[in-house]
């Protein structure tokens, strides 16, 4: 028998090499090797995470005395972020040196308007008063300290070591040891004080007395009165400038603005404030000194006063009975705190012109910035 040459097979070279390749690419689809599958190459790309929104310049937080809670307000947006619990009665607010934590003074006594007949209130309840802590970051209460009765209003020590509290129904200035959560000082300042504020140099605390219409000045390395000097009737509070070379200080009652020579702490010009009403409360100054901001109450204004000349130059009409009085880091904006209108004025400080109007809670007594 003849062999089969190639001819025999009915098939040329070229052709029996294509049909080799072809049964040999079946045989790797058939094991699963080769390209992917059509849907699985057209897939697109797991998408990228949602950017993360633009964090706030800074906050501004509001004490709400009816409320017993903290609005928590976007600086950039003018939007009500967060509300955290606090407390009984917290009115005023300070932010710690170092910016992670706010100082809140909590009052068990109970409100007690001018007018109002005090024997017929319902015991105080101590057991409410104190100073809260707030953690900015985690945004809740972490601590309250110790504080003395009815505290009101409050100032930190430059470094925060310590805490400054006036006690308005003791007639004290109560000084508190924070980190050991003592009371290592109490100073007689004089009856229903309510205002506090440190120096920026860190070297004063002066202290409103309502009822004696006087400023106690009290030394923060002796922790002593070395001073004490008349104003009008019934101040409230009290405002450094930055280099603390002048403060200035509001009289309720006397409808006037103080200004004080700190170099021996005594008045050096009085301001009588103009207007239906107007009752000078609040006082801030701006970051570069050159403007100083009041509230004035039942008069529902924001004025102005130029520190140069100390004359009022400008004034807006924000909510109703504005009290608490801040500015923002980069003195661009006001924001008053109007407690029977449940609300915030944001005011641009240039313009001297209200820009926004921010609900809050019950009766906003304080503000904050940070």
């Amino acid at each position: 028998m003849k062999g089969l040459g190639i001819g025999d097979w009915g098939l040329g070279l070229n052709a029996r090499m294509t049909l080799a390749s072809l049964i040999l690419v079946a045989a790797i689809s058939a094991c699963g090797g080769g390209t992917q599958p059509q849907q699985e190459q057209a897939a697109a790309p797991p998408a990228a995470p949602a950017p993360e929104p633009p964090k706030a310049p800074y906050y501004v937080y509001v004490t709400n005395e009816i409320g017993g809670d903290l609005t928590v307000i976007d600086g950039a947006t003018n939007q009500v972020v967060e509300t955290i619990p606090l407390g009984k009665r917290p009115r005023g607010i300070k932010v710690s040196p170092d910016g992670t934590k706010l100082f809140v003074a909590l009052s068990g006594s109970p409100m007690a308007p001018p007018g109002t007949d005090e024997s017929k209130l319902p015991p105080p309840d101590r057991t409410a008063d104190g100073i809260g802590v707030v953690d900015i970051a985690a945004r809740k209460v972490t601590t309250v300290l110790t504080s003395g009765s009815d505290p009101e209003q409050i100032s930190l020590s430059a470094d925060g070591s310590k805490v400054f509290v006036s006690n308005e129904d003791a007639g004290v200035a109560s000084i508190i040891d924070a980190a050991t959560n003592k009371i290592v000082g109490e100073v007689k300042v004089g009856g229903e004080p309510e205002g506090v504020t440190t120096s920026p140099n860190g070297q004063w605390v002066y202290v409103t007395s309502e009822e004696d219409n006087q400023i106690a000045v009290i030394d923060t390395a002796s922790n002593k009165v070395i001073k004490m000097f008349e104003v009008g009737a019934r101040p409230r509070s009290s405002a450094f400038l930055p280099d603390s070379s002048k403060a200035y200080v509001t009289a309720e009652n006397g409808g006037s603005v103080h200004v004080v020579n700190t170099k021996d702490h005594s008045v050096t010009k009085t301001l009588k404030i103009t207007g239906e009403m107007a009752r000078p409360m609040g006082v801030i100054a701006s970051p570069d000194g050159r403007r100083v901001y009041v509230t004035t109450g039942r008069g529902t204004m924001l004025l102005a006063i130029d520190t140069a000349k100390d004359e009022v130059v400008g004034s807006v009409k924000v909510g109703t009975r504005p009290w608490g009085v801040e500015i923002s880091p980069d003195g661009r904006r006001l924001y008053t705190a109007n407690g029977p209108s449940n609300d915030v004025s944001v005011v641009d400080a240039e313009t001297m012109t209200v820009i926004a109007t921010v609900p809050a809670g019950r009766s906003p007594w304080g503000v904050a910035v940070k």
